[in-house]
């Protein structure tokens, strides 16, 4: 998905026989030379763009190794949850931050 000047997760398209946390390891290297371990998922979330359509199946995910280091991306934002609803995110990206947030409140409660 390319939005330019929006925030978004990063992830990309899962390759045939892929599973998705196979997937979203993959991704996380290519894209920014880390390697995680995939945490709890929260639910999946579509959105329909005016041109497609895209399902994201977000996990919460822990830097194992690696430094974040940008090869696909114009930028990167490291922020604590408090402040993630400050980017000016992709839509699709909007109800995921809100599922992360909720999430968290409910470990710190």
């Amino acid at each position: 998905m390319s939005m330019p000047l929006k925030w978004e997760f990063p992830g990309g398209k899962v390759d045939a026989g892929e599973g998705l946390e196979e997937c979203l390891c993959r991704e996380l290297a290519e894209e920014l030379s880390v390697h995680v371990r995939i945490g709890k998922s929260l639910l999946p979330t579509t959105y329909r763009y005016p041109s497609f359509t895209i399902t994201l199946y977000p996990f919460i995910c822990s830097i194992e190794s690696g430094e974040p280091t940008l090869h696909e991306h114009a930028a990167l934002n490291w922020l604590s949850p408090r402040a993630l609803h400050t980017l000016d995110w992709a839509e699709a990206d909007i109800q995921i931050v809100d599922a992360y947030r909720k999430e968290l409140s409910k470990v710190a409660t």
